[in-house]
């Protein structure tokens, strides 16, 4: 799941590497209903914008977006790098019903009425009635030809990050976000490794050779973790000390 402007085809391409087997479904939805779809069950994770309920989702920030003004592409403001809130001060600032952006004071004009959605203030737009200010991402997704966008200072930032249920952290979950993290195929963080069957404090069980007692068994695994020698004669050397060849015979 993602919200739009949110562009997570990355991501989806090294699972499907990753996981051949185990589908990633995507769905795009309105930014103010990720987290309630979340928390539904409708969706294992979601790349969601920031602010959600910490109590309730798990979140790792992921980036924060620039911030900037659309406009129709004769406006002043096209002939400078880089805008201000006081340059747009007689201009009507649209402010769609879907913004994402946490504003105090919305800088402009305010316009009669709000659109519905970000959609809907971007054919204002191009309509002449008015500017609009989004996250970078989204000006992108509506760029049209006859509008120009270009970075607004000192205004309200987005961030994105990547949440789940508190109560819902999967496998499956941690292997996406180790993901989004860039963890390789072959790091553990955030999984423990399987251990070897029947061997629940791990390592590997030697198996027994007929006729062997439980306790030649411990004797040698013990001495295999020293080095690999046996503590009994295995033939191959003598004890310390000792000496080797036949026994001299007493006169």
């Amino acid at each position: 799941m993602y919200v739009p402007g949110v562009m997570p085809d990355k991501w989806v391409r090294v699972w499907n590497e990753r996981h051949p087997d185990v589908p990633l479904a995507l769905t795009q939805v309105p930014a103010g209903a990720a987290a309630g779809r979340l928390l539904d069950g409708d969706a294992d994770a979601g790349l969601v914008r920031l602010p959600v309920d910490r109590t309730v989702l798990s979140a790792i920030p992921l980036y924060t977006e620039q911030t900037v003004v659309v406009v129709p592409k004769d406006h002043l403001v096209t002939a400078v790098d880089e805008v201000s809130p006081e340059d747009l001060s007689d201009d009507i600032v649209l402010h769609p019903l879907d913004d994402v952006l946490d504003w105090e004071n919305l800088p402009g004009r305010p316009a009669f009425e709000r659109p519905a959605t970000t959609a809907d203030a971007v054919e204002l737009v191009a309509a002449g009635i008015g500017v609009l200010i989004v996250p970078l991402s989204l000006a992108r997704i509506h760029h049209r030809k006859d509008l120009a966008h270009r970075p607004l200072k000192d205004a309200p930032e987005s961030s994105v990050a990547l949440a789940w249920p508190e109560d819902a952290t999967t496998d499956q979950v941690e292997d996406f976000i180790g993901i989004v993290r860039g963890r390789t195929v072959n790091s553990t963080r955030g999984r423990r490794p399987a251990l070897p069957e029947g061997n629940p404090k791990g390592g590997v069980r030697r198996k027994p050779v007929p006729g062997e007692s439980a306790a030649g068994r411990s004797a040698s695994a013990k001495a295999a973790g020293k080095g690999g020698q046996s503590a009994g004669r295995s033939g191959r050397g003598a004890p310390k000390g000792g000496r080797r060849g036949k026994p001299r015979r007493r006169s």
